[in-house]
């Protein structure tokens, strides 16, 4: 029925956190199946592994972006809640690129193009972007791009 793998290895999760009565982990693993079959319910298709990594990186963006809202709130039981869902998300992200493997490819991607501005940007990124999704932080990514090219 599926062919992403990935997919596979959330339902199995699933499926050992409900026989562990882990209710912490089955909680957010629910909220990552919901959130890829509303995907494939809206847009009518399966997901494959790019575009499940698609879905948990932004699950995990949104988890920092209120892990760091409740910390200014000071509400600290609610951002440990959100860094525990971080923890159990980033298990199914791919291993992230090294610093130096990342800035290797930067470099290939700057001379394939031939960018020599900032104007180029958008030429490096497209290259960049399906080379290291899920495998580094692309905000990280375009500071250094931004660096190189200024």
């Amino acid at each position: 029925m599926t062919d992403s793998a990935l997919k596979t290895r959330i339902n199995d999760d699933v499926k050992t956190a409900m026989r562990s009565k882990d209710k912490e982990r089955l909680g957010t693993l629910r909220l990552l199946t919901a959130a890829i079959k509303q995907i494939e319910v809206d847009k009518r298709i399966e997901l494959d592994d790019n575009q499940v990594i698609a879905v948990l990186e932004k699950m995990l963006k949104q988890r920092k972006d209120s892990i760091e809202q409740y910390e200014k709130a000071g509400r600290t039981e609610l951002a440990e809640i959100e860094i525990k869902e971080v923890a159990i998300l980033k298990e199914f992200m791919p291993e992230q690129l090294s610093d130096a493997e990342i800035e290797g490819l930067i470099d290939d991607a700057i001379s394939s193009t031939g960018a020599s501005a900032m104007k180029d940007m958008g030429k490096v990124m497209g290259i960049l972007k399906p080379q290291l999704a899920g495998k580094a932080d692309m905000g990280a990514v375009s500071g250094k791009i931004k660096a190189k090219l200024s």
